[in-house]
């Protein structure tokens, strides 16, 4: 970043830009992000009829969360500690870090004392799954001073941190690079054979993060939900790095905004169904797991992080902290599509470590007036509010960041008061001072249009204004219409009417399309079926009695001869197994080759798995072998997720977590890569225990 460091800030913040827009290959990487993105969306949003309807619901419950956040947040840290996990709250950046550096160092005593400390270093090694919270706090650079390794385990994260770079994107970190940038990285950090082909990409870095997993001292991850009903803590992954490590390691740390809440397990459903869908394209992501008490012998701390969100909720910015981190307006957004989230500069150079519009919003919102230009890289054209899942609108804030109005705490205190355009350079503030007492009186504006449209002329594209913020050096400013468009109000042309305040054209182009007839409905187990294996997943329909054999007979042409089971697999005993040749063991193993589980339900809306795990029947037989086999009755198998929510076990369950399909990726152009640090294989052997019933 030093080559940015210039003495002008907003030259600083213009020139990376400028470099971004001419990098031909950033912008290939950002092209490509876009259009799949966009696809994904609009074809998960499409399964939804009411998307609509679910929007204006999300928003009202974040709304009221953020509204009533003292009283959710208290009963989510009790519900939370009586289910055994440690809860802290850090008041700022320096206390999380803090808390998190006393954790390790309870631990390093304990690992003294068992002769497991490494010795090559004091310290520990830490498995993180990726977390923007820990990007605000800066917490890889504090555990890597006290001499802990940290590694980053999302295979996005972890190309970034080879790299030595900020994330560029809250949900695609590597989304800037191509594959032959990744390529070469790993040829050089890893020293594999240089190729770029991406599944062999993936493989080399499984590989390596398979072992950080395993030996782990401490896991971090951060949290997309907490439930204050229940204490819930909830991991939404692809990968499968986030399961990992929340449950590999003696010691698991969850790192919260103290924003990230929801009232009840009913309402997770219905976030649930929202988030995938804006995020990547998914009805449901992979991996949700619901975490509500430690695994046996595990330690787990929960840090609550405020880190100026108190200050923000006191703000006109605090609808920003509705936002689920689902990166949707990132992806809409026409300035992050040309620029990426590394343009996205402090005054001091520093990169933003929230880019795109809700970036450009929380970033100066929670971390100062050092981020406050980033509300001028906004076209202002919505894009961001209507792509948002819970409609915050991001435009609104982005012009009051404009007008100078930041939290009191985060400005300078010459500011507190004030109201002069943050950002702005001095000429563009004399203009919008001017323009904004015109537009205050009709007669006058009018008067000021017709002004404009006889005698503006376009100004030269030549002539370089950097007060305009860019006006006159890469745009041209136009020359005002001849006829102003309030003219539409008072004359209409034949064939138009005025809706609210805006000229609609009549005519059946015009008119609201017919509601989507509701799906015919279909077998459960057909619609479940039909969902995983497009998720690529394999579903085996069997009847009771051929239950024992058949799944004896698939390890068997495996070539399978060990897998880990709890005692007994939906009336399936280990020993029925045993006795055709397979052996059965409790603990996972690094070298088994599959884990057998039962599933508590099946989803048929979304080919999901709901499965819970216990000390009988230990989720890792669902995580660490490569190969996932679950078996499901088909009673079992509910329509929808809402459904699954109401399950009482779920509320009870040590852990819970809904599977749907093999672990997978697309960190790396995008490219779908199946298998990554969950199993690469899913089998599901549907029982059908519905005869004679």
């Amino acid at each position: 970043m030093d080559l940015f460091r210039t003495h002008n800030n907003q030259d600083l913040f213009r020139k990376r830009i400028r470099i971004s827009i001419a990098d031909e290959s950033l912008q290939k990487a950002l092209d490509a992000n876009a259009e799949r993105r966009a696809r994904g969306r609009a074809n998960a949003i499409a399964s939804l009829p009411d998307w609509a309807e679910r929007r204006q619901k999300a928003h009202a419950i974040r709304a009221d969360v953020i509204e009533h956040l003292d009283e959710y947040l208290s009963q989510f840290i009790s519900r939370v500690q009586s289910n055994g996990i440690t809860v802290h709250r850090a008041d700022n950046a320096a206390e999380a870090v803090r808390i998190v550096l006393e954790i390790a160092e309870t631990r390093t005593p304990h690992l003294a004392e068992s002769g497991s400390v490494r010795s090559d270093a004091k310290g520990l090694l830490f498995a993180k799954s990726k977390s923007m919270l820990s990007e605000e706090i800066n917490l890889n650079p504090a555990l890597q001073a006290a001499g802990h390794r940290v590694v980053e385990t999302d295979l996005g994260e972890y190309i970034v941190q080879l790299r030595g770079e900020r994330p560029s994107h809250i949900i695609s970190p590597a989304v800037h690079l191509r594959r032959h940038q990744v390529a070469q990285l790993f040829h050089e950090k890893l020293g594999i054979p240089y190729s770029e082909d991406i599944p062999t990409l993936t493989t080399a870095a499984r590989g390596v993060l398979r072992q950080v997993f395993l030996n782990a001292d401490i896991g971090i991850t951060g949290v997309n939900f907490g439930i204050a009903e229940t204490g819930t803590i909830t991991l939404i992954t692809n990968e499968g790095n986030g399961r990992m490590c929340a449950t590999l390691p003696p010691v698991h740390i969850a790192l919260m905004g103290m924003e990230r809440l929801l009232p009840t397990l009913d309402d997770l459903a219905l976030f649930l169904s929202m988030l995938p869908r804006s995020s990547s394209g998914q009805k449901l992501s992979v991996y949700t797991q619901l975490l509500q008490r430690p695994e046996p012998d595990q330690q787990k701390h929960l840090v609550i992080v405020d880190n100026g969100r108190s200050k923000l909720r006191a703000s006109a910015l605090k609808e920003s902290l509705y936002c689920i981190r689902c990166g949707a307006c990132l992806n809409a957004c026409p300035i992050f599509r040309e620029i990426s989230g590394h343009a996205y500069l402090g005054k001091d150079g520093a990169i933003a470590p929230y880019p795109g519009p809700i970036g450009s919003v929380i970033s100066p919102g929670l971390m100062g007036a050092n981020y406050v230009q980033l509300a001028q890289a906004s076209s202002l054209c919505g894009a961001c509010k209507d792509a948002c899942p819970v409609d915050i609108d991001l435009p609104k804030m982005l012009l009051r960041l404009r007008a100078g109005e930041l939290p009191a705490a985060a400005q300078p205190a010459a500011q507190h008061t004030s109201r002069s355009g943050a950002g702005l350079p001095p000429t563009l503030k004399l203009i919008l001072a001017a323009y904004s007492r015109i537009a205050a009186h009709p007669s006058l504006f009018s008067l000021a249009q017709k002004l404009a449209g006889w005698f503006a002329i376009p100004l030269p594209a030549f002539i370089p204004l950097p007060a305009f913020s860019g006006w006159g050096f890469s745009k041209d400013l136009p020359k005002p219409a001849a006829t102003p468009f309030r003219k539409s109000f008072t004359s209409q042309p034949q064939g138009w009417r005025v809706d609210g305040q805006m000229p609609v054209k009549l005519g059946a182009a015009n008119q609201p399309a017919p509601a989507p007839l509701p799906p015919v409905p279909d077998d459960l187990v057909q619609i479940f079926t039909r969902e995983l294996n497009e998720l690529g997943g394999h579903v085996y329909p069997i009847s009771v009695s051929e239950y024992p054999e058949k799944l004896a007979n698939f390890l068997h042409e495996r070539g399978i001869g060990c897998v880990q089971m709890g005692a007994s697999v939906a009336g399936l005993a280990a020993a029925a197994l045993v006795e055709r040749g397979i052996q059965v063991q409790h603990r996972y193993d690094a070298d088994l080759q599959a884990g057998i589980t039962p599933a508590l339900a099946g989803i048929a809306a979304t080919g999901t798995l709901v499965i819970v795990g216990s000390v009988a029947h230990p989720l890792t037989a669902s995580l660490v072998p490569p190969i996932h086999i679950a078996v499901l009755m088909a009673s079992a198998i509910l329509p929808s997720l809402e459904q699954a929510m109401l399950l009482p076990d779920l509320a009870l369950a040590p852990a819970v977590v809904l599977v749907s399909g093999p672990s997978r990726t697309a960190d790396i152009e995008m490219t779908l890569t199946i298998g990554v640090h969950g199993p690469g294989e899913l089998h599901v052997f549907v029982v059908d225990d519905t005869a004679g019933k």
